[in-house]
């Protein structure tokens, strides 16, 4: 099926084939879906969380399954951006979806010394600041403060020109300030949400499955959350937001354009079915044959092929 004229320009030189991407955490680098899917299909791979050094992460077990979701402690396991600049991104080049990478750091020198490192490096069409993981120390602490996520991509689009997409946290009073504030910094789009903090536990011991104690619940489980999340957002800000939360098919990630997304990342969903994203990309295209779609599509959010 056809995807032609469902490219989405998200600014400053991100232009996406089409709507559907793959969620950072979800995919990796991309190199093992590459392996069962054409990713060249789609129209974004957002890599796993990448920091400034190399990361273990969390001791195991690192996932939990629950009820219409997944919970994941998994504490940014990376290899650090120099090898994902000097081995990946040579491989990245090599594909047609555009490849954004998402960092994270605890201090804001650490998002600065990722983001001008992969300034300027082919394959990179861009970073994702990763201000809202809940599974690391420090990892919600921009994301949870409008100040200070402002300050945060005040500093790094000092130090790039590439594009720059913020990662919302959902475990805030206030989402929609949050977004203000980052796009009034510079920032180019936001994407929303991350995962919701949540617990399993183990009933014979009385203890948490995860050794963390929480970790992020994603999946169909927090479908109604996200969504809300991204409605919300979408009356704060002008800039493109990028919605995520328990996308499944093609009908669930409608609601989210329906509430203004001009874009989509599909996550927990490829676990179970890697081929998710082609087949809502497939429902995508179909739709927009049947002229099924937004009226701004065609207009603003998305360009001409």
């Amino acid at each position: 099926m056809s995807s032609a004229g469902l490219r989405v320009d998200l600014g400053r030189g991100l232009v996406l084939p089409n709507p559907v991407g793959l969620a950072s955490g979800t995919a990796g680098y991309g190199f093992e879906l590459a392996q069962l899917i054409d990713l060249d299909r789609l129209g974004a791979l957002y890599t796993k969380g990448t920091t400034r050094l190399p990361r273990e992460g969390n001791p195991p077990p690192r996932v939990a399954e629950t009820e219409r979701g997944m919970l994941n402690s998994i504490g940014l396991h990376n290899p650090g951006v120099d090898w994902v600049a000097e081995h990946y991104a040579p491989l990245f080049a090599a594909w047609r979806i555009p490849v954004v990478v998402n960092v994270a750091g605890a201090e804001i020198s650490d998002y600065m010394h990722c983001a001008r490192h992969l300034d300027g490096v082919e394959g990179v069409a861009g970073v994702e600041l990763n201000i809202s993981c809940p599974n690391i120390a420090h990892g919600l602490d921009f994301g949870r403060d409008a100040a200070g996520a402002a300050r945060l991509v005040d500093a790094v689009r000092a130090v790039t020109g590439r594009h720059v997409m913020v990662k919302l946290s959902p475990n805030v009073t206030d989402i929609a300030a949050v977004a203000r504030a980052v796009e009034g910094a510079g920032a180019d789009s936001v994407s929303a949400v991350n995962t919701y903090v949540g617990m399993k536990i183990h009933r014979a011991s009385g203890r948490p499955v995860l050794p963390q104690g929480t970790g992020g619940l994603s999946g169909p489980a927090i479908h109604p959350l996200a969504l809300a999340a991204v409605a919300e957002v979408r009356a704060a800000v002008r800039i493109p937001v990028v919605a995520a939360g328990g996308i499944d098919d093609v009908a669930t990630a409608f609601d989210f354009f329906a509430v203004g997304a001009d874009a989509i990342q599909v996550g927990t969903a490829s676990f179970a079915d890697p081929t998710t994203a082609l087949r809502v990309l497939d429902g995508l295209a179909e739709r927009a044959a049947a002229g099924r779609i937004p009226a701004r599509w065609g207009t603003t959010a998305v360009g001409s092929p």
